[in-house]
Formats: structure tokens, sequence, C-alpha cells
């Protein structure tokens, strides 16, 4: 068969074209595997950050696995499981790591598995200690969100006027003793708050200043709330007796914790503490609302959530990743390149613009209407984090107020026990459709 030169040429040429065509098909188009795991699905701040991340990334165009930690419904997440999760992401070649830690120390040996596999890893939102194999790390401030909330206390309790004496009493609350970033929150905190508390205008009565005794573990509202009722029973604190002027509290979890035990003790939104917080979760702004928390940071997660898309795609497509830090987060092991985002001071008079305008939250997410049937935490949605709560009330571990005792006792019997707490877990994965 006599072959023609001119069209052999032009079949050359096409299939080096087509090659080429094929060569430039955007990294998104190639069904990239995105690993997500994270900490806690009962904690309203990671359940957002992953529906969030997971739909950028998706309409990103990649595959996404993302995981939770949370082994059952105890609060904070497991180690075990999330190193498990972790494996898995490996061993099924995701193309890039995005992690939440549980315990920001237990990860060294599985990613060491990461990097011998050449898979980046992006710490996301708290750091992961003791190892080379991080990547990169994208946060927000997390120095400057301490640094607002001692900022906000400074400013509301007017310590920074000569004339303006003292003193006043004040407590401590961070976060979980696993979590590196609690150094920075806490840390930054400090930086403003110390100096006052050297010069005698603020005191600690129970003089728990020290960072692993402030500590919540899991950051468990349960175990502020306990440790809350401690202090106010230990201090004798209470309208009409030890005033109690401000509680610095890293997130809203805890400040929930601080606010349940402090409304037990007899405070009202008329002699309140300051209290400040980080999240900006439902709860806690209802509780602004209510004047039962002062602020919360505000951290975006959807700003979050598109930085971490845009490393993700660098990091694919061989192109430059954006970072705007080289110096602050030592792991014990590298420095970790980091991209920090901005958090912002959120309280009543700013929340519709910080909030609501943004899209961010609806309006009719703060509505004070009553708790519908199963919604014990009040946050509008029915989750895994209303049947922990209905647990840890029957073992004792926190109270109830009247409305979310109410919506506790889904079947209507006149008592919360475990039949109400497995009604909601059959409603959240569909057994049943209503109660």
């Amino acid at each position: 068969m006599k072959i023609n030169p001119k069209r052999a040429a032009f079949a050359i040429v096409l299939i080096l074209a087509l090659g080429m065509a094929v060569l430039a098909v955007p990294a998104a188009a190639a069904s990239v595997k995105i690993g997500i795991s994270l900490p806690s699905i009962t904690l309203q701040r990671w359940a957002q950050d992953g529906s969030i991340m997971k739909t950028a990334f998706i309409n990103a165009g990649y595959t996404v696995d993302l995981e939770y930690a949370d082994s059952d419904i105890s609060a904070g997440g497991d180690v075990v499981n999330q190193i498990n999760q972790i494996k898995n992401m490996i061993a099924n070649d995701c193309n890039v790591l995005i992690i939440a830690a549980v315990d920001g120390t237990s990860l060294t040996d599985v990613l060491a598995d990461a990097k011998a596999k050449n898979i980046p890893v992006i710490a996301y939102g708290r750091l992961i200690m003791n190892t080379d194999a991080v990547s990169y790390y994208v946060t927000f401030d997390n120095t400057k969100v301490g640094i607002l909330q001692g900022q906000y206390i400074v400013d509301r309790l007017n310590l920074a006027d000569s004339s303006v004496t003292g003193p006043f009493n004040i407590e401590f609350f961070t976060g979980d003793p696993g979590d590196s970033s609690i150094n920075f929150f806490y840390g930054g905190a400090m930086s403003i708050l110390q100096p006052y508390l050297d010069s005698g205008k603020l005191k600690c009565l129970s003089g728990q200043t020290d960072i692993n005794v402030v500590a919540t573990l899991n950051w468990d509202f349960a175990y502020s709330q306990a440790r809350m009722e401690d202090l106010i029973s230990a201090e004798n604190y209470g309208p009409g007796k030890t005033k109690l002027d401000a509680v610095m509290c890293s997130n809203d979890s805890t400040a929930q914790g601080v606010t349940t035990a402090l409304v037990s003790a007899g405070y009202t939104k008329d002699n309140f503490p300051i209290i400040t917080g980080q999240d900006c979760d439902i709860v806690s702004v209802k509780n602004m609302l209510a004047g039962l928390q002062s602020m919360s940071v505000f951290k975006d997660t959807r700003t979050l959530a598109d930085q971490t898309v845009t490393m993700a795609e660098a990091i694919i497509n061989q192109k430059t990743v954006p970072i705007n830090d080289t110096t602050t987060y030592n792991n014990g092991t590298i420095y970790v390149r980091s991209y920090l985002c901005d958090p912002i001071v959120c309280t009543v008079d700013n929340y519709i613009n910080v909030l609501i305008d943004s899209g961010y939250y609806l309006k009719s997410d703060f509505d004070s209407t009553p708790y519908q049937l199963g919604d014990v935490n009040g946050d509008g949605r029915i989750d895994t984090s209303d049947a922990r709560m209905v647990l840890q009330f029957i073992v004792g571990k926190t109270t109830l107020q009247n409305e979310a005792v109410t919506a506790a006792d889904v079947n209507r019997d006149g008592k919360i026990d475990t039949v109400d707490a497995r009604l909601i877990l059959q409603l959240i994965v569909h057994k049943i459709t209503s109660f």
C-alpha cells in the first residue's frame, strides 16, 4: 500500500496536536482526588468548613473524599480514626491531602507515608506538628484572633485609661491541649492582657492563667461549663457576691459552656460579664443578641475554603503556591509555609453587615423562635450535636434550659433518656422521617 506523504505528514501533525491538547487539559478535569480529614462533625465550625470546602472543590472539578474523625457522637473526634482515614486516603492515591488534625502531634508516622508517595499535605486551620511532610498551612491569623479578643476586653473595661484603676476580675478559658492553635490564640490574648494583670488592673482570683490549666479538652462546652461552675463556687462569683467582670474564652463552644454556668448562677443580660468567643456559631450569635455573650471573632470559612482550593490547584498544576508567611509557624521540625487570612470582630453592632449582608447566614437563622423537637442546642437544625447534648444531659455532664428540655424530649414521654438520643440519630440518617 502506498502512503501519501502529504497525508502522512498531516496525520503526524494532527497526532502531535491532539497530544498537546491532551497534555494541556487542566488537572482538575482529570478526576484529581482531594482528601479532606476534619476533626468533628458535631461542632458547627468543622461541619460548616467541610461542607463549604467540599462544594468549592467539586465546583472546581475535583473528586473529594471528605471524612470526619468522630468515631461516635462523643465530642472532639478520635485520633486513631483520623489516622486510619488518612491511611485510606493515601492508599487510594489522593493527589492532595487537607488535614485539620484532632491532635497535631499524632500524625508524624502516617504523614511519612504521604511523603513517601509524594502527596502534598495542607494543614488546615490547625498546625500539624513534628513532621517535614507538611507542605503548607492555611489558616486565619490565629495570633490576631487572640489579640482581637484581648483588645476587646481592654476597650470594654477602658483599661488603657490611666484614671481607671480597677481592679477587674477575669478568668480564662482556651481550647484543646492537642490543638497547637491554642498557643497562638491564647498567646495573642495574653500579649494584650498580661500587662494589666502585672499592674493589678486585672485580677484572676483563681490564679489559673497557665495555658495547660485553662485548656479545655476537645473544646467541649460541657468541660468549660463544669470548670466555670467550679470557679463560681470556689471564688464565690455571682450577682450580689464577688463581681466577675470578664471571661476570656478562645472560642464559642467554650464560651457557651461558660454562659450556661453563669446563667445557672443567676446572671442575666443586665449584669453579665464580658464574654469573648470565636467562630460566630449560631448559638453564640443568639447569645450575643440576648446579652449573654459580648463578641465573637468571625472567620469566614468561605475565604479559607477558597484559599485552600487556590493553593491545591497551584500544587496540582505545578504553579507558584500563594503564601504570605514563612517565619511564624514552626512545627518543631520546619517552618511551615503559610497563608494567613484576616479575622474580624463581630458584635451586636455589626453582625447584620458581617454575617447576614455577606450571605454567610440568613436573618432567619437568628430568629427567636421556639426550639423544634430534636433541635436541642437551638441552632435551627437537627444533627449529631443535639444527640450528643442529650447523652451528656443524661449522664450529668451538662444542664439544659427550659426550651432545650422540651426539644430533647422527642418522644414526648415526659423524660429525657437514651430513647430520645436514638430517635434523633435515626432522623439524621433517615431511618425515620419525623418524631
